[in-house]
């Protein structure tokens, strides 16, 4: 029988703390998703009616952690200076800072694997019953990135692959100006 997990609030924000190598605020609160203030280095896991399991929570700690370690202040002075829609570069930044976390800490990459299984499986997104291929490109972009952990069946015209090869090879914040001014002209 299997046993029934209930989030460790102590532990998870230890964790935050270990990964984040700094002092954060973490917070849980009756939220849809999990978020991180960057300026505030406050890092918020939901509280759902249903409990979240081990790997989703695990998976929701270090992606915000990952904006810990890797998401500037001045990402998001410049994307506001040059006018860049927020969600396009949250998208963009997304990519990057899980791909960073994972390479810092590869133990991780399983912890992405059963959390994005587990979102889908539980319509997360939004995505059940639905055409992820008929979705605007960023959104087909966010899914792509989300899941190709698991396995994508986004696809992409000949031109968009351009972006889903940019979105691959995010290194640095410029890159993600970048890629986000681009995307955001495309669009």
């Amino acid at each position: 029988m299997k046993t029934k997990y209930t989030i460790n609030q102590e532990s998870k924000s230890y964790l935050a703390n270990l990964l984040a190598t700094e002092r954060l605020e973490v917070q849980y609160r009756k939220t849809q998703t999990a978020s991180f203030d960057v300026k505030n280095r406050v890092l918020t896991i939901p509280i759902w009616k249903k409990d979240l399991s081990e790997p989703v929570t695990d998976l929701f700690v270090s992606h915000e952690v990952g904006h810990a370690l890797y998401t500037p202040m001045s990402l998001l002075f410049k994307a506001k200076k040059l006018k860049i829609n927020h969600s396009i570069v949250n998208v963009v930044e997304d990519a990057r800072i899980e791909k960073l976390i994972k390479r810092k800490y590869n133990g991780l990459r399983q912890t992405y694997i059963r959390g994005y299984r587990e979102l889908i499986a539980n319509n997360f997104f939004g995505t059940k019953d639905k055409d992820i291929n008929e979705y605007l490109l960023i959104d087909r972009l966010n899914i792509h990135f989300k899941s190709s952990h698991v396995s994508s069946n986004v696809k992409f015209t000949d031109e968009e692959m351009k972006y889903v090869e940019m979105m691959e090879n995010l290194e640095t914040v410029q890159d993600v100006i970048k890629v986000s001014k681009l995307l955001q002209e495309y669009c």
